[in-house]
């Protein structure tokens, strides 16, 4: 997987993420962001790390691709991992509303006692309404 991989040869070739950056052009939290799968260098990119570390694009991104590498083909891998950073997102975005919503509900029944009560009492009538 490229976060690995990247940092696995940064390492290797005893860069900090600072040293990479300024050879890439970029600032180091773009380097940590990457390392840390929150975002993907786009193909160009790709094949400038690719060359700064004298391997390939398919395997700085994992794949072992016989073949010469093709734009278009990076370009696809990246669209791939462009998803499922959106996926995964989406879903971390998802857990959060749902807290928010407990939470908010939680605060609302602890500041208005009343509603509780009120909750009791409907929770009550609806339990003998079905239970006689």
């Amino acid at each position: 997987m490229l976060r690995e991989n990247l940092k696995m040869l940064r390492r290797q070739n005893g860069m900090s993420q600072e040293i990479l950056a300024q050879h890439l052009g970029v600032v180091r939290q773009t380097i940590s962001k990457w390392e840390k799968g929150l975002s993907v260098p786009d193909a160009e990119m790709l094949i400038c790390i690719a060359d700064l570390f004298g391997t390939s694009v398919s395997e700085l991104l994992g794949s072992k691709i016989e073949q010469k590498e093709d734009i278009n083909e990076v370009a696809a891998q990246l669209a791939l991992l462009n998803e499922q950073l959106a996926k995964r997102s989406n879903v971390h975005r998802q857990i959060i509303r749902v807290a928010v919503i407990i939470i908010f509900i939680g605060v609302i029944g602890a500041i208005y006692p009343r509603w509780n009560e009120l909750w009791y009492d409907f929770g009550y009538n609806l339990y003998h309404f079905f239970n006689g």
